[in-house]
């Protein structure tokens, strides 16, 4: 095959990262909407191919059904719109994402002009792909129990990371890879521990996240009493005495988040100082530090945005969920284009 078909190839990859995302920010838009267990049955919808499940047809189904009861009891019934998000997120990963990623891998191996770590890192977002669909299977079943979500989060983050890698490395092979993520191989040999530890633990941040959001009663664990008791303070302490773990799970996830943070502002200062201000691969730690900080005033935004009969303000949830995710992905990015650097 030609060059023309390898670019071809890259830009299908572009795509599905593109996709890829959307799906995480549809997924999201779920848990907002309390739409998770909206389709209680999988691969189907109320045993339909549809989404348009009236509450008749959903009171039949759990007659029929009744061990799909979900944890709102068998009185609870959702609307079209619940049903259309998770059918919608289920069509675009199943429907749209996972054919396209599985044409990929087939491309990219017609393809004489990619090496052995594109075909490496196609390998890989296929089997992810696979992994992604039966863990989505997973927390379906399991009623999405607090743990399944964050895993669900977390294989979506790792495919998204590995088509990232197999973009990279279709960009190497084929000579195009952009200025503004080709980064000094000097640098990146001993910023790439780095990156990569950095990395691990804003993941880890973001699954104390995920494990807040999706536990009852946990988004409250710190008081809703605004400024100062509630945010920075917890409960009005800055170290409250724990008294269950999963309540006050927002206690731990606060101080992940704030060790994290000074991790990053110490990494942007030696980047500084050890880097030339204009090098490639300053600018990215940088622009991950900078994106933390924003989405740590965002997480509070949330917690201050209580309100007696309305609750949180959802939408600034699913921005902290957003950036979280960006953040975490500009750092592993740098840390995949690093090792790269170190290829060429």
């Amino acid at each position: 095959m030609s060059g023309l078909s390898a670019n071809g190839c890259r830009r299908l990859t572009a795509g599905l990262i593109v996709i890829t995302f959307l799906v995480i920010a549809l997924g999201g838009i779920i848990r907002i909407y309390d739409a998770g267990e909206s389709c209680p049955d999988w691969p189907t919808c109320f045993g339909t191919l549809g989404f348009d499940v009236s509450e008749a047809e959903q009171e039949a189904w759990y007659e029929a059904n009744p061990d799909e009861i979900d944890s709102r009891g068998a009185g609870h019934r959702y609307t079209t719109f619940q049903i259309f998000t998770e059918w919608g997120h289920r069509v675009l990963a199943g429907a749209v994402l996972g054919p396209l990623v599985l044409i990929g891998w087939l491309l990219v191996r017609r393809d004489e002009v990619f090496g052995s770590e594109v075909r490496l890192s196609s390998t890989i977002s296929a089997a992810l792909i696979v992994w992604q669909g039966a863990v989505g299977w997973l927390t379906v079943r399991m009623d999405n129990e607090h743990w399944s979500v964050a895993l669900h989060l977390g294989s979506a983050l790792a495919f998204m990371l590995s088509l990232i890698w197999l973009w990279l490395s279709q960009s190497r092979d084929i000579g195009v890879l952009p200025e503004w993520i080709n980064f000094e191989s000097d640098a990146s040999q001993v910023w790439g521990p780095k990156l990569l530890w950095l990395s691990v633990f804003a993941l880890i941040s973001l699954f104390s996240g995920a494990f807040v959001s999706t536990t009852g009663g946990a988004n409250t664990g710190c008081g809703v009493d605004g400024l100062y008791h509630s945010w920075p303070l917890c409960q009005g302490e800055l170290v409250p005495e724990i008294h269950d773990w999963v309540l006050q799970s927002q206690v731990i996830h606060r101080f992940l988040v704030g060790a994290v943070g000074v991790a990053l502002l110490v990494a942007s200062w030696f980047a500084w100082n050890e880097l030339n201000a204009k090098s490639t691969l300053c600018r990215w730690i940088w622009g991950s530090t900078a994106l933390y900080v924003v989405n740590m005033l965002i997480g509070a935004a949330y917690i201050l945005s209580w309100d007696v009969g309305e609750g949180f303000e959802e939408w600034l949830s699913l921005v902290h969920l957003l950036l979280a995710s960006l953040s975490f992905l500009i750092l592993s990015t740098a840390y995949v284009g690093s090792v790269t650097a170190r290829r060429i």
